[in-house]
């Protein structure tokens, strides 16, 4: 299986990542604790400083690939579009006769290739709903989409607190594999940091 997917990865020109994979370097970056606002009086001035300290993951490349502009996702600390091309099809889940599937397995698949040290993978791999696009949007934007069970697919708060810390999708973005950074803090912090978001009102940021 892993000489197929390395096989895959020279066919589609995966060659063409080789740049982005080599400069980064896993080290995960700093998530302050949901207890470190606690100093915060204010109710609602504590609930965006909460969901300020959360964007600092959702915007992080390893979510935003997956949360495009477009129907077709992106790749690397770059962000540029998914190579070989991919578009999401109706489902999100990849176009008739290339599901993301074909090279997304349930987890990371290790390569033969110095390019690229691993394939990502996770359960149920597909992009987000265009209804939640993220890429190009504000935090404040991003905040209104996640409150909004038109857009979230009809989601409470409290099942997209469950959604976001507990998931294995999501979870990837902690353990994306060998050559890609992973997002900052761990899934934990950021499940604590969401649900007291949650518990001070949900306030978004301006803008």
């Amino acid at each position: 299986m892993i000489g197929l997917v390395a096989a895959a990865a020279a066919l589609f020109g995966i060659e063409l990542l080789q740049s982005d994979n080599a400069s980064a370097q896993p080290s995960p970056k700093a998530l302050q604790d949901a207890a470190m606002f606690a100093s915060i009086a204010d109710a609602n001035q504590r609930s965006v400083a909460l969901f300020t300290e959360a964007g600092k993951v959702l915007q992080h490349p390893r979510c935003m690939n997956c949360h495009p502009a477009t129907r077709r996702p992106t790749q690397a600390e770059t962000m540029h579009p998914h190579v070989p091309p991919m578009f999401a099809g109706d489902l999100g889940t990849g176009a008739p006769g290339l599901p993301c599937a074909t090279c997304h397995r349930q987890e990371n698949t290790a390569t033969l290739g110095a390019g690229i040290k691993t394939v990502p993978g996770a359960p149920h791999w597909g992009l987000a709903p265009a209804s939640m696009a993220w890429q190009g949007r504000t935090l404040g934007q991003i905040c209104a989409q996640i409150k909004d069970p038109a857009r979230n697919g009809g989601r409470s708060l409290a099942q997209i607190k469950s959604h976001l810390a507990e998931d294995h999708l999501v979870g990837w973005a902690w353990h994306p594999g060998d050559g890609r950074e992973p997002a900052p803090g761990t899934q934990a912090q950021f499940g604590k940091l969401i649900d007291a978001w949650i518990a001070t009102g949900a306030n978004c940021p301006s803008g």
